[in-house]
């Protein structure tokens, strides 16, 4: 799926991977694809731009990890990040039930 695809819906699955574990943007990259069984299979180029509007926004953080080979940036949840997390899932459950009404789809 592409990233134009999942426009309006890119936050919340990145800040649904980030709760409760914090990690480096590759890290996110591969917990979106294994999640969603490869349906999400998105570039760097998509993500970090995505990461930083979240930081922006307040939504996550992030300090840089030297313990490993290289540096890198680990991105975590906020307080404000998971209150807008859990208006987004709101909305999205409710446009969901709405698109699956209109379908004619009942499961």
């Amino acid at each position: 799926m592409s990233a134009e695809a999942l426009k309006g819906h890119l936050d919340l699955l990145l800040l649904t991977v980030l709760t409760g574990r914090p990690a480096h943007g590759y890290a996110v990259i591969e917990r979106l694809r294994e999640r969603s069984s490869g349906t999400f299979d998105l570039s760097e180029g998509t993500i970090y731009p995505a990461l930083h509007r979240l930081e922006e926004a307040k939504y996550v953080t992030s300090e840089w990890d030297r313990d490993g080979r290289r540096p890198r940036r680990i991105y975590r949840v906020t307080q404000t990040g998971t209150k807008a997390l859990a208006d987004m899932r709101d909305n999205y459950f409710t446009f969901s039930r709405g698109v699956r009404s209109v379908l004619g789809v009942t499961s």
